[in-house]
């Protein structure tokens, strides 16, 4: 028996959330119900997606091989089911958008994908550079919207936003490191580690600012801009870090694993959102992008 659109719900909600329970509470359906969608797909397809241990489930490689086609295709249906509902009408116009280094990899592609086809008669611009200065740029009337990290936004007087993802943070290691198998992770635990930082958006402000709050001075061994530098490096046991799941894949190009583990205490989160200047007057095309937006919030068939 084929496999259904149900199924790949549920598989891309357990590997987003790494945990049945998890799924299932976002889901608002039984655990059960999760557990044997999972089951059934994995029979249908002949490979283990998730690796059980007693902390819960680990996604496999086929898994993240898998999760990629899983994703594209609930994306696909959930295209078509907007396809009468969304304006088709292409009347032409632009689009200007701003975007900030670490989203513009991981959610505006798949926002311009959906845009271009709901859209093809507009021309989009996109330009990419920090926070502020795409809050300028907005304020300023130099572009419509903006998909950013909004979690430190600085003038909320003159901008409107609204959360797109919210994404915490998580620690990452190399397999076999001690603190895989640890039962809790404290703060205290990281700074015995060197710390491989990502340096882009406000990402090492924020992680600067949870360890100098709790008192923390961390040993930095490597600074980058470079997500999958971060990747390699924690890896092949370079260091550990501490990023948020919104850019986190489990291997790395060169196919090592990466691990994630949840630290006990309050962390921060990094929300990503759509900005713009409050009380402007947006083009239909900004107005299209940002009702596109807000359907494929989930990126789930609802």
């Amino acid at each position: 028996m084929a496999f259904t659109l149900r199924q790949l719900q549920y598989f891309v909600a357990v590997a987003e959330q790494g945990s049945v329970t998890r799924a299932a509470q976002n889901l608002s359906i039984s655990q059960s119900s999760v557990t044997e969608a999972i089951k059934e797909l994995e029979g249908d397809l002949g490979v283990e997606l998730f690796e059980r241990h007693p902390r819960g489930l680990t996604i496999t490689y086929n898994g993240h091989q898998f999760l990629r086609h899983a994703t594209k295709i609930l994306a696909d249906v959930s295209d078509a089911r907007n396809v009468f509902t969304e304006t088709q009408n292409s009347t032409g116009g632009t689009l200007n958008i701003g975007v900030t280094s670490l989203v513009a990899g991981y959610v505006l592609s798949d926002l311009l994908a959906r845009y271009r086809r709901a859209c093809p008669g507009v021309e989009v611009s996109a330009l990419e550079d920090n926070g502020s200065y795409l809050e300028h740029l907005l304020i300023g009337g130099e572009l419509d919207v903006a998909v950013m990290v909004i979690s430190n936004l600085r003038d909320r007087m003159a901008l409107q936003a609204e959360i797109l993802e919210t994404s915490p943070y998580r620690l990452w290691l190399p397999i076999g490191h001690p603190l895989v198998s640890a039962d809790i992770i404290s703060i205290a635990d990281i700074t015995k580690e060197p710390l491989i930082m990502l340096t882009v958006d406000e990402i090492e402000e924020n992680t600067g600012k949870l360890l100098s709050a709790l008192g923390a001075r961390p040993h930095v061994a490597f600074r980058t801009r470079s997500v999958e530098a971060v990747r390699s490096l924690v890896a092949t046991g370079a260091g550990v870090a501490l990023l948020p799941d919104l850019v986190y894949r489990p291997w790395s190009l060169e196919g090592d694993r990466i691990e994630s583990r949840d630290v006990s205490g309050s962390l921060p989160v990094v929300q990503v959102g759509m900005v713009w200047r409050k009380g402007s007057s947006l083009p239909q095309s900004a107005r299209d992008f940002v009702g596109i937006a807000e359907a494929s919030r989930s990126g789930r068939v609802r």
